[in-house]
């Protein structure tokens, strides 16, 4: 993450809650970086440093039409900033940051095999009683893993896998040569 695209997401997020259309910025700013995201030709307009900051700005503007007023003034003054080609990753830190206000947490869940939905929201559970407060989690499967799960929380993993614990096995039996 760089700095600036945590400053511009701040500043989104203080002008949004100020007019108190934040749950409206949140709605917009998702699509767009869903629009972002499955039009490619749109992503690469936008990083193209030969197209003036000026036209990428009428470009996003006429992308935006009536979206909300804070939502269209700061997609414009990102692209007056020459970094509208950043807007994906000034999302991506504008939903951490969101989450973080929220007081969620954002889990990894990487399990060897599919977990049902009902068996996800177990671990989920347990999960949120432990820290405390609201969880979030994607789901990954890696076989390699072989059984068990690994958890990923920001920093913080948490390998209870087979793979882990044969790997942690063969590092202690090394370590007693």
């Amino acid at each position: 993450m760089a700095v600036a695209h945590r400053i511009y997401a701040e500043a989104l997020l203080q002008a949004a809650k100020e007019k108190g259309s934040l749950e409206a910025v949140r709605e917009q700013f998702a699509a767009f970086a869903q629009a972002l995201e499955s039009s490619p030709e749109l992503a690469e307009l936008l990083r193209n440093p030969q197209i003036e900051p000026g036209a990428k700005g009428d470009v996003l503007e006429s992308v935006l039409g009536d979206a909300d007023e804070s939502f269209r003034h700061f997609v414009s003054l990102v692209a007056e900033k020459n970094r509208a080609g950043e807007l994906a990753e000034i999302h991506a830190e504008w939903e951490r940051l969101l989450a973080a206000e929220a007081q969620v947490l954002r889990v990894e869940l990487t399990t060897a095999v599919e977990l049902s939905d009902g068996e996800a929201a177990e671990i989920v559970g347990k999960i949120e009683k432990a820290a405390g407060r609201r969880v979030e989690a994607t789901r990954e499967v890696d076989p390699d893993l072989i059984g068990g799960l690994v958890l990923q929380a920001g920093s913080m993993r948490v390998d209870g896998s087979v793979r882990g614990r044969l790997e942690g096995l063969r590092h202690e039996l090394l370590a007693r040569r």
